[in-house]
């Protein structure tokens, strides 16, 4: 085995807590590496929206004017009932349309001008700890060491499993929404399109900014005995002509596709000696109100300030224990207030004129 160069805090996880974590402690003068396992980039909207609260976090890394530059403010909601359409909806509440995709360019090249890069198709397959740091073993075999270290690694966090960290409450059985990234020639960019239907079900077209792409959300398909299918491009257009019903309209370049399903579970404990965890690796609940991407920002911001703090000062074990002290009511509120925006998206999709802004307050 060969092992790296040390560095101060080893961070896992490119996404925009593990990214935001980077530029904020670069910025402080600490040291990082950022370990990816992907072998690059993806273009995938995933997140789609920075609030306020958000934003002021990245404004302070000096990214504002580049992110606004990329993104918009939310288009108005155009609501559909049983293919009629009904009202239209500002949706103003002050935040950014974004893709999480570009929300990590804007990071990655912030980062890189900062003389730090992602390390792609870097797995990290085991950790130990000892009272001076924190040894990484790789997949292929090389280790890296540092003072600390950071699990962004996504709700299916490697980091929180190697520690051995309980992710408690509920993932629900059947995925209850297909999601991807496609094109619609010929459908108007201008709104957030929302089609909802009588006997349950519908179809959603976000229009992504900087892109001719639009975000899809729908209920999946189901087979003969009630089962979900897994989304496909002929599934989304098939759904789009039973929900949507525009004549004309194709579906093309299904570029991401994905299933969700409910979960709403967070780590039992959110440090583990000199390894702490930020994000989805915390904390994974319903997507009502757009509010997981910018908690894990919020995330990396009380971390990076407390790493700083650790590094700087004699008493690292008693500032390590305010960050959970600080983020872990944060993320059991925020699992119940999630839980509660997608219990009133879901009753107010029944009614004729109504949609997701149900979920934004």
């Amino acid at each position: 085995m060969t092992t790296d160069t040390t560095t101060q805090v080893l961070i896992t996880g490119s996404g925009p807590t593990g990214l935001t974590l980077a530029c904020d402690l670069t910025l402080r003068g600490v040291g990082v590496r950022v370990l990816e396992q992907r072998s690059g980039p993806h273009r995938e909207s995933r997140g789609k929206g920075l609030t306020p609260d958000g934003l002021e976090v990245l404004a302070r890394l000096g990214v504002e004017e580049r992110l606004a530059a990329v993104g918009s403010h939310a288009p108005v909601l155009r609501k559909y009932f049983d293919g009629a359409h009904v009202t239209d909806t500002p949706a103003d509440g002050g935040g950014l349309l974004i893709g999480q995709w570009q929300v990590e360019q804007v990071l990655r090249e912030r980062l890189a001008g900062l003389g730090v890069r992602v390390e792609y198709g870097a797995r990290v397959s085991g950790l130990a700890q000892d009272p001076a740091g924190v040894t990484a073993r790789l997949a292929d075999g090389r280790e890296m060491r540092a003072a600390y270290a950071a699990g962004c690694d996504g709700g299916r966090s490697t980091i929180r499993e190697l520690l051995g960290i309980p992710f408690e409450g509920y993932t629900e059985e059947k995925p209850t929404m297909v999601v991807g990234d496609v094109r619609a020639p010929g459908l108007s960019r201008a709104y957030w399109h929302q089609w909802f239907s009588s006997e349950g079900g519908g179809i959603l077209l976000c229009p992504m900014p900087g892109t001719d792409t639009f975000q899809l959300q729908a209920a999946p398909e189901t087979d003969a005995d009630g089962e979900p299918l897994p989304p496909t491009p002929e599934g989304f257009q098939r759904l789009f002509d039973r929900y949507a019903g525009i004549p004309g309209i194709r579906l093309e370049e299904a570029g991401w596709l994905s299933s969700w399903r409910v979960n709403v579970r967070r780590a039992a404990r959110m440090r583990e000696g000199r390894v702490l965890l930020a994000g989805d690796a915390a904390h994974v609940h319903p997507i009502a109100g757009g509010l997981g991407m910018n908690t894990g920002i919020q995330d990396a911001a009380a971390l990076a300030r407390t790493l700083a703090a650790a590094l700087a000062g004699p008493a690292p074990a008693e500032v390590l224990d305010g960050y959970e002290a600080e983020r872990l009511p944060v993320a059991e509120r925020l699992l119940a207030d999630t839980a509660a925006r997608h219990g009133r998206v879901l009753a107010a999709v029944r009614e004729p004129g109504r949609g997701t802004e149900a979920g934004m307050r």
